[in-house]
């Protein structure tokens, strides 16, 4: 009884510490909008029959595909304790490749072949582009959030240079690349206007699961990322654990840029940046850096950004306010857990009634067992 009743309890914690951050700080937006004298629920509303209703649900799965990418190699970095803070320059550089050789790529070789090369040139793109603040971590213990920061700018600058110079597209006066032809981009899941991306951003979050909590990998991983120096203890090399770890998280993050142009854009704007990295991480740390957590965490981001853009546009908001409802999310997520530290310390951040109303089906649930 008692060990069902603890796990009944820790799995109702980590809910409520999960979606009580979305939930307030969607209260606080509501209220944000109705101090700027729009009405919150036709904006709520909106972001519903938008991002949901009729076909606006396949937009927002399309839309999933890159960020739930994203998400990954941001979990794979995290879990190691290392703070992979160059997405933005990982994301457009990679994206650079599928937008910038894909043209050239499928003129001269098969469909398949060209899709196949784009996606490992972005892979190890992006998994050289982490090689500077990976050593610089490894070897001299330099902040990698400062350097991986300096990478990114760097990234975001070639692959505008990029655009603007050798893969610029001659025939239009726009700084961009050439459009990859519709029958070569990816194809879609029969029956939906979904892409085959999106299985491919589902299939990664399963394997990583599975590997993080399944493999000696994913176990020495943990451990180094709880304690480098119990790592080295136990034979893991540190040095090329920071830089396995910086690869695999920078090379995902810039497949999911080839992934995004051959699925959707077709082509590369300069100055274009999505900012994924930006709007996933607080739902990556509210998954517990745990990837099938990710899943719907990330889906619901995606109905947000799918179904708010146009909903913010209408109640006369800046699209902008979509990165207040992020960052609203960020807060309450840092206070519910610094809160919920505190109740290991013996202080329960729920009121006491409230928390027995929510134990006590799981109560009654127990009770008939042991009966």
């Amino acid at each position: 009884m008692r060990s069902d009743h603890s796990r009944a309890s820790k799995l109702l914690e980590e809910l409520v510490r999960s979606v009580l951050p979305v939930l307030l700080a969607l209260i606080v937006a509501g209220l944000i909008i109705l101090a700027m004298g729009s009405n919150p629920l036709d904006f709520f509303a909106g972001v519903w029959t938008y991002g949901v209703t009729g076909l606006n649900w396949q937009r927002s799965l399309v839309l999933m595909a890159p960020l739930l990418i994203v998400a990954v190699g941001l979990i794979i970095a995290f879990r190691g304790q290392l703070w992979n803070l160059g997405y933005n320059g990982q994301y457009l550089l990679g994206a650079v490749v599928a937008s910038g050789f894909g043209p050239y790529l499928f003129e001269a070789l098969p469909g398949w072949l060209a899709t196949l090369v784009i996606f490992v040139g972005s892979l190890a793109v992006g998994a050289v582009w982490s090689l500077v603040p990976a050593i610089l971590k490894a070897r001299y213990g330099t902040n990698e959030i400062i350097t991986s920061l300096v990478m990114s700018f760097i990234g975001v600058g070639v692959a505008n240079l990029l655009i603007k110079g050798p893969f610029k597209d001659t025939t239009t006066p726009q700084p961009q690349t050439a459009v990859i032809a519709d029958e070569n981009l990816l194809a879609y899941i029969p029956g939906t206007n979904i892409h085959i991306g999106l299985i491919f951003a589902l299939v990664l979050a399963c394997v990583a699961q599975f590997v993080f909590s399944r493999t000696s990998f994913g176990m020495r991983m943990d451990i180094f990322g709880a304690s480098p120096k119990a790592a080295r203890h136990m034979g893991i090399n540190s040095t090329w654990m920071v830089i396995l770890l910086f690869a695999l998280s920078s090379g995902l993050i810039a497949f999911a840029g080839a992934i995004d142009v051959l699925g959707q854009y077709s082509y590369q704007r300069a100055n274009w940046n999505p900012h994924y990295g930006d709007a996933v991480m607080p739902f990556v740390f509210l998954a517990r850096l745990n990837p099938i957590a990710a899943i719907p965490l990330v889906g619901f981001y995606a109905v947000l950004a799918t179904g708010g853009t146009l909903a913010a546009q209408q109640a006369g908001l800046n699209v902008d306010f979509l990165l207040v409802i992020v960052g609203l999310i960020l807060i309450f997520m840092t206070i519910t857990e610094y809160v919920g530290e505190k109740r290991r310390l013996g202080q329960s951040y729920l009121p006491h009634g409230l928390k027995r109303t929510l134990l006590r089906p799981f109560q009654g649930v127990a009770g008939r067992k042991d009966s």
